[in-house]
Order: structure tokens, then sequence, then C-alpha cells
């Protein structure tokens, strides 16, 4: 009786061709000059040989010439690869780079460094919640709905009428989200005619 590991021979390690192959190991390419047998006697075993002999290569190739290093809690290996020496087409071309908003320039210019955003949640010491700062139940609409809004008695009307406390401050929000809008088509015109 045939025992398994006597009836699946090993095959060799080393890969001898009459062309030797070329590599970019930088794209984990193996460039197989060596021809096919003919279309109409080609098999699945020819390609499936071809292709172990050609992945063996590319590893003998990877092993034998890429520098390995061993991790830090000596669990894994890495192996460097060279820089690539095959150029690869692309799909689309290569995107261009944005072009500065003016408060971008201005930051620069300045040496104003950007904040990190720590959340859209602030906590609402009045419900005990985290609320959004902005939007639906936001932050930024406390004291809209209140039945009792303090009234500014340095504020003034222009026509001398009533003050609505609730529609000013409604007004002011929509006037900045009106004003924000406003620059940020003049960026984009700017940007587009800098391009």
């Amino acid at each position: 009786m045939e025992t398994e590991s006597s009836s699946t021979t090993r095959l060799p390690v080393t890969v001898n061709k009459p062309t030797p192959y070329t590599f970019d190991l930088g794209n984990l390419l193996c460039n197989d000059a060596n021809p096919l047998p003919p279309s109409t006697t080609l098999s699945e075993t020819d390609l499936s040989a071809a292709a172990r002999d050609c992945a063996q290569a590319l590893l003998n190739q990877l092993l034998s010439t890429c520098p390995i290093t061993k991790s830090d809690d000596s669990t894994s290996l890495k192996l460097s690869l060279p820089a690539p020496s095959t150029p690869l087409p692309r799909e689309k071309p290569v995107p261009v780079e944005k072009p500065l908003t003016k408060w971008q320039e201005f930051a620069k210019k300045k040496g104003i460094k950007d904040k990190k955003k720590d959340t859209k949640l602030v906590f609402d010491e009045a419900s005990g919640e985290w609320v959004p700062k902005w939007g639906y139940k936001g932050k930024n609409k406390e004291g809209e709905n209140d039945w009792l809004v303090e009234v500014d008695e340095k504020k003034e009307r222009k026509d001398g009428g009533e003050q609505d406390a609730r529609r000013e401050s409604r007004e002011q929000r929509k006037k900045n989200v009106r004003l924000n809008e406003r620059q940020a088509k003049k960026n984009a015109q700017r940007a587009v005619g800098k391009a």
C-alpha cells in the first residue's frame, strides 16, 4: 500500500529554463520569455506548470536578493522590496494638487495650525445628554424654542418696531450659512482661475 507522502512528488525548488526570467521585484513581476507549446497541444497542466515555475523563480529571487528583517517581538519577518522599475499604466490621469483656499493661504502665511475636530457632539448640561453642535436639535439652536427669551435693550430695530429675538437669531444663523456658501463659491472660482 502506497502512503500519501510517496504518492505526491515534490517539485524542485530550483527552476532552470533556456531563457532566464527577468524580474521587477518592486511590482512582484516575473517575465517569462520562454515559449509555450502550440495552442493546439496546450493543456491546463502546461499552463499550471509554467505558472508554478514563474512563482517559484520569483520567490527564489525575492529570498535571495531582498533584505529580510525580524520584527521587535520576533513573531514576524519583513521583506523589503526595491523600488519598481516597470512603469504601469494608469486608468485615470494623476490627480492635480488642489489649490489652497484663501483661508489656507492666510493660515500658512501666519503659521496657524489646523485644530483637530474632536467630535460633532457636545454635552448639554441642562438635559444631561450629548447633542450635536449643529443641525437637527443642535446646540446652536439653543434658546430658539424657549418660552421666554431675553431681549437686549441696547439693540433697537431700525424701523422702530417690536424686537423679536428668536427671529433675529434664526436670521443671523441663516445669514452665516449664506455667507459661508458665497465664500465656498469664491474659493471654487479662484481654484478654477489658478488651474
